[in-house]
């Protein structure tokens, strides 16, 4: 079954709201077996509606609509199909006494225009609002499936998850559940990452892969259907085990996680601590790995030491380091490595990691933008500094320098798990 998401709303066209209907029904309608081929947003007009319902006919088996169903004249969702359908409109008693009664309970008068939430469209099944007051509908016609939904979240998903995939699974034969793992890189390009698998996307068939990037990270996307997890999994397992034989020194996860949190599922598998000292970042790091709920185990703490007063008092970075004629400067390799073995030190901790570059959107020191210095220093072993010539904006730069401090502590943890025998990755296998 091939299936079509029509959201109806100006709302959603002049970017007043976000469509999140959208990906919430693709995701349901993945976990039936349903494949989800276009996604339509049309406004609260009868000729372009009609116009989309066309188009979605003539390609979809199943066209799922959110919105238009309330009791507003530009509510037009079950005018517009009843009339394509050549269907009357009429009331859902049941849903009309539920209005009434609501009305009732309040003490107030209701407005007759609400009688257009318990409008039908002639043959169609009920769908049950359990948080509102507009029913939705389901109907068959000539071979084309169609389910009315209302537009508020709150609403639209418990008619969904509840109403709406009962009456789907009865037009179902044996259900073929979409399963997915997502694999997490980083340190690697989505080209590079691209080029080195090419032969498995371009020769795909079952399972299907997926490449997508996000900013200093990219993912792919491994797919089946199968009628278990089982099932599911062994097919899986072996596209991840190409995958991971060419480019396993960049996946950090088998898992749908940032490289942070795989950072801090490796220092707690480990028992290690962490703190930080940033001057190009501005905390961006610090912000990073606090997001994850429960790092404050793993992670101590921080300082931004972003001028060089700073990190002389906070880090005690001598001023003939940073400053002066034959200085190394605070964009330096071994400034890096100071403020990574101060903060370790101070702060009492197994890691101390660092960034110090030049962000833009000039050059800082004679040195170019885009030039930035990561330290990372490990109790009882020597401290390590990684060159980066980064590239973009001053928001990416600093972006990017995170997820690079993050990737290359990563790395030395995930070395010293493997010597100790511990997980590598230490996530978890997802659905």
């Amino acid at each position: 079954m091939k299936a079509e998401i029509i959201a109806v709303g100006t709302e959603l066209l002049l970017g007043q709201i976000v469509n999140t209907n959208a990906q919430y029904l693709s995701k349901g309608l993945a976990d039936l077996g349903i494949d989800v081929y276009f996604q339509t947003v049309v406004g609260d007009n009868t000729t372009r509606l009609t116009q989309a319902i066309h188009t979605a006919r003539g390609r979809a088996d199943l066209i799922l609509f959110t919105g238009g169903l309330g009791p507003t004249q530009d509510d037009l969702t079950k005018d517009a199909l009843a009339a394509d359908l050549g269907r009357a409109l009429h009331i859902h008693e049941p849903s009309m006494a539920k209005i009434e009664e609501l009305f009732s309970s309040r003490g107030t008068e209701m407005v007759e225009s609400n009688r257009r939430q318990a409008l039908m469209i002639e043959g169609s099944d009920p769908l049950a609002n359990e948080t509102g007051l507009a029913v939705g509908n389901a109907i068959t016609e000539d071979g084309t499936h169609y389910i009315l939904l209302p537009g508020p979240p709150r609403e639209m998903k418990p008619m969904f998850d509840g109403p709406a995939t009962a009456w789907l699974r009865s037009l179902m034969g044996e259900e073929m559940p979409l399963f997915s793992r997502q694999l997490r890189f980083a340190g690697i390009g989505e080209s590079s990452l691209e080029a080195a698998i090419i032969d498995l996307i371009e020769g795909q068939s079952d399972p299907t892969i997926a490449p997508y990037a996000k900013e200093g990270e990219v993912a792919l996307r491994i797919s089946t259907k199968a009628k278990n997890a089982a099932e599911a999994h062994e097919r899986i397992d072996v596209t991840v085990a190409q995958i991971s034989e060419r480019l396993g020194q960049f996946m950090y996860a088998q898992d749908d996680i940032p490289i942070e949190e795989a950072v801090i599922r490796l220092l707690r598998n480990s028992m290690r601590t962490l703190a930080a000292a940033e001057s190009c970042s501005g905390g961006l790091l610090a912000q990073a790995i606090t997001s994850i709920p429960g790092s404050s185990s793993e992670f101590k703490g921080g300082v931004v030491t972003y001028t060089n007063e700073m990190k002389h008092r906070l880090l005690g970075i001598p001023m003939t380091q940073l400053e002066g004629a034959g200085a190394p400067g605070a964009v330096s390799e071994s400034t890096a490595a100071m403020m990574a073995e101060r903060i370790r030190e101070r702060s009492e901790t197994d890691f101390g990691v660092s960034i110090t570059g030049v962000a833009g959107p000039a050059e800082c020191e004679g040195k170019p933008v885009g030039l930035v210095y990561v330290g990372i220093a490990q109790l009882g072993k020597p401290t390590e500094v990684h060159t980066l010539q980064l590239r973009g904006n001053r928001g990416v730069i600093r972006l990017r320098a995170v997820k690079a401090a993050f990737y290359r502590l990563w790395q030395q943890l995930n070395e010293n798990a493997g010597r100790t025998g511990m997980p590598l990755n230490g996530t978890n296998q997802s659905q």
